[in-house]
């Protein structure tokens, strides 16, 4: 058995919360839990509910062991009967609370070592989550990350402190990520799961795109232009709806650039394979979807505006285009119009011949025009 030295404890809280830079109580709590597993290993049953409490004046640590009253037992190692309750507490009933006390003195090696593997898996999660908290505010930007590990599902991102993921789906496709590289990445949420708390990067979601032409548009912040629709297939082609309330402002060169400058710089970051195409937005849904499907040119529109579908017509030499190599363009100016787009052949009607005049009509009229 190995005697628990609370007072070598309580000294050991305060050195870990000075070192690990977190609070006191939270590594008190996560002490106190290490102790309640540790109990339940000795003493107790898995599924217990169990709690510790350190005293720091007199330097004990209590166990309290809790279970519900109920009619129907389930689970026996959290539940009791009103019979088996009243053993312990004579006005017990259902819905109520027994807690049994015990004082912790010592412990098995192999509990020992139990309450040791959680102080550290939990540490590691505060401190985690102290880390994280740091960048709350930073979700929804783009910072510089360095590679540190690439693995087959998963890129692992330092950035300063804390390391975020780059799952698969947040890859831009057929990029190369090598160790020690430096890389932009767009902050888009902080996942808390069994694992403890991860940073979930992006460079494939459409923000990321936004973000950068932000970054090169200083017409944006200013509100002269914006961007009012954006959809992407990362490595492959963005399509972005622009438009200006300011009369004279053409909203698709601002954010082509001079000479292409501010475009050309977007795709220096996400890669120059992936295609992108701005064009103005319009409020009329005729028009918009028009745009949308460039460089296609469309020959007419019908729309089911509650269906949100829309029937486009296009010239046989257009339909490939306004399709798109594997249907891409036709998808992305759907999810960028918000219409299910259904690309159909408008086929010419031929024009009606002039009915043939039979010989003597001809005649007829000769001999007219030979009268006047």
């Amino acid at each position: 058995m190995e005697d628990l030295n609370i007072k070598q404890l309580l000294l050991a809280v305060r050195t870990i919360a000075e070192e690990k830079n977190l609070p006191e109580d939270t590594v008190m709590d996560v002490i106190e839990q290490a102790i309640a597993a540790a109990w339940r290993r000795d003493n107790g049953e898995r599924d217990q509910d169990v709690r510790a409490e350190l005293n720091i004046n007199d330097s004990t640590a209590k166990v309290y062991v809790r279970w519900t009253v109920v009619d129907t037992v389930e689970n026996p190692a959290a539940e009791l009967t009103v019979e088996e309750a009243q053993e312990k507490k004579k006005d017990a009933k259902v819905d109520d609370v027994i807690e049994e006390t015990h004082e912790v003195v010592s412990f098995g090696r192999v509990a020992a070592q139990t309450a040791k593997q959680v102080v550290l898996q939990r540490l590691r999660e505060a401190e985690r989550e102290v880390v994280l908290e740091e960048y709350e505010d930073k979700i929804g930007t783009i910072v510089t990350g360095v590679v540190q590990r690439v693995e087959p599902r998963v890129v692992r991102i330092e950035l300063g402190k804390a390391i975020g993921i780059l799952p698969q789906s947040e890859q831009i496709q057929g990029e190369f990520y090598s160790i020690g590289s430096r890389v932009k990445v767009f902050i888009k949420d902080i996942e808390r799961d069994n694992r403890g708390p991860q940073l979930i990067l992006s460079r494939a979601n459409e923000a990321f795109v936004e973000f950068l032409f932000r970054q090169e548009v200083p017409e944006m912040e200013s509100g002269a232009v914006e961007i009012k629709a954006i959809a992407r297939e990362a490595g492959r082609r963005t399509k972005l709806a622009v438009h200006s309330s300011v009369p004279g402002v053409d909203p698709v060169g601002t954010f082509v650039g001079g000479h292409g400058t501010r475009v050309q710089a977007v795709m220096n970051e996400v890669g120059d394979q992936e295609k992108i195409d701005i064009i103005p937005f319009s409020d009329d849904p005729d028009q918009f979807i028009r745009n949308a499907l460039g460089p296609a040119e469309v020959s007419k529109v019908e729309i089911d505006k509650d269906a949100k579908r829309a029937k486009v017509f296009v010239a046989e030499d257009q339909q490939s285009i306004a399709i798109g190599r594997a249907g891409q363009n036709v998808r992305l100016a759907s999810k960028l119009t918000g219409y299910e787009l259904d690309i159909e052949t408008a086929v010419k009607k031929a024009e009606p011949k002039a009915p043939k005049k039979n010989i003597e009509d001809s005649l007829l009229d000769a001999l007219n025009q030979s009268d006047d």
